[in-house]
């Protein structure tokens, strides 16, 4: 009876779908790959060999950063672009947009039960509503792809479409990190996220801009004294004022990271079919430098992985959050906003805004959504004064994914198988 049962589990119901435990082994499989090589890191990392210090895994970051990961986007993105694809993806941005809005719904309605320590209430709220849009789903398609067995067919098509799915979603992450995130994650009026530190008190007598605040403080510095210049280098003075006025509120010069640049670059060029030909195709003149992005593109998963590894030898540190709210945040992040954003997936199949019979590209948009914390948040956070905190939600969050990220991909390749 318990043979018959097992070998039940194990054939498929039907050609085209994947049984029970073979959605289990295709999803569970590349955690496992994951866990491993940041064990890795991890050991790397650690006293006992430390290979792996904390100066040596900022270079590490810095080099996927600044590099791999641009050109694993650029060569992947390019080859896949089209003018025609970019107009049938559309709901990729989009389902980020509809994910963050949600998932910070679902963190304010969290902020609101739990109530946080003062003043982390829309530190929480960002911590629930913006997950990891970018590096983490791009190692889990590369161990899918991989897997033999996967049900999105051969490496090179499942990797390729995978990889343009992932990255063409990530320049409208990079707006929301630098605008809604950054301001959301503004200090409080105190100046501080530490309210119990001694340079409070200080800090609150010193004034700054007669009482504004450094957000509402002039970008430049205003004269008293007039000086008489003719209209026209006035005109000058006003458009370059306005220029960097316009370049400091957009944040600019934080959206436009090397990430972000190649995803523009690729599909600029991929659109555009005598680029196309010049650069991206086999028998191109220039894809020599496109295959040399793809070498490149291919260090950028072991190497994340054991940077993100080496960076939990550290562990959680210490943390104002307290465990009710960090323990709301990892429940609410990893086990509330991935239903939702599962219903906004079903939603669009149903109302036609998917382009049809593609699995990959459902299967992208319900891992958009099932993510853990985006690493980047605690950038943003650590750039605005509260990066222990996050430092602490995004190790606990990374450990806890590990056990919800299998789940949820079994229900997901179920779904779609």
């Amino acid at each position: 009876m318990a043979t018959t049962v097992v070998m039940r589990l194990l054939s498929s119901s039907s050609s085209s779908s994947l049984s029970l435990l073979g959605s289990i082994k295709v999803a569970v499989l590349p955690i496992a790959k994951v866990f491993t090589m940041c064990f890795l890191g991890f050991l790397m990392a650690s006293k006992y060999v430390n290979i792996l210090p904390a100066h040596g895994r900022k270079l590490l970051n810095g080099l996927v950063f600044s590099l791999l990961l641009p050109c694993l986007i650029f060569s992947q993105l390019g080859q896949a672009v089209t003018l025609q694809n970019m107009l049938r993806w559309w709901f990729i941005p989009m389902n980020v947009v509809l994910g963050s809005i949600s998932g910070s719904l679902i963190g304010l309605l969290v902020a609101f039960i739990i109530r946080p320590p003062y003043p982390f209430f829309n530190f929480t709220i960002i911590h629930v509503g913006i997950g990891n849009i970018g590096n983490v789903p791009l190692v889990l398609i590369a161990a899918l792809c991989r897997d033999p067995s996967n049900p999105f067919g051969d490496y090179d098509t499942c990797s390729t479409n995978g990889t343009a799915y992932i990255s063409f979603g990530q320049w409208v992450g990079a707006i929301i990190l630098y605008t809604y995130v950054f301001n959301m994650l503004a200090p409080p009026p105190e100046g501080t996220f530490y309210i119990d530190d001694e340079g409070l008190a200080s800090l609150k007598r010193t004034p700054s801009n007669n009482g504004a605040s450094p957000e509402q403080a002039p970008l430049l510095p205003q004269s008293d004294t007039v000086t008489t210049i003719d209209s026209n280098a006035s005109k000058k003075w006003k458009i370059k004022d306005f220029l960097a006025f316009l370049y400091e509120k957009l944040k600019l010069k934080q959206i436009l990271q090397p990430p972000i640049i190649a995803s523009i670059l690729a599909m600029a060029l991929g659109a555009v079919p005598f680029f196309k030909q010049l650069i991206f195709t086999t028998d191109a003149p220039f894809f020599f430098f496109t295959d040399s992005c793809i070498i490149l593109g291919e260090a950028m998963i072991p190497c994340i992985l054991l940077a993100l590894g080496g960076n939990l030898v550290d562990g959680p540190g210490s943390s104002k959050l307290g465990l009710r709210t960090t323990a709301a945040i990892i429940f609410a992040r990893l086990l509330l906003v991935p239903p939702v954003g599962l219903g906004i997936v079903m939603l669009a199949d149903k109302l036609g805004f998917l382009p049809p019979d593609d699995k990959m590209f459902r299967f992208v948009l319900l891992l958009q959504h099932s993510m853990p914390t985006s690493i980047l948040s605690g950038a943003v956070a650590n750039l605005r004064g509260c990066g222990k905190e996050s430092a602490a939600i995004l190790f606990w969050v990374h450990i806890f994914a590990i056990i919800s990220m299998a789940g949820w991909t079994v229900l997901f390749l179920n779904i779609l198988f």
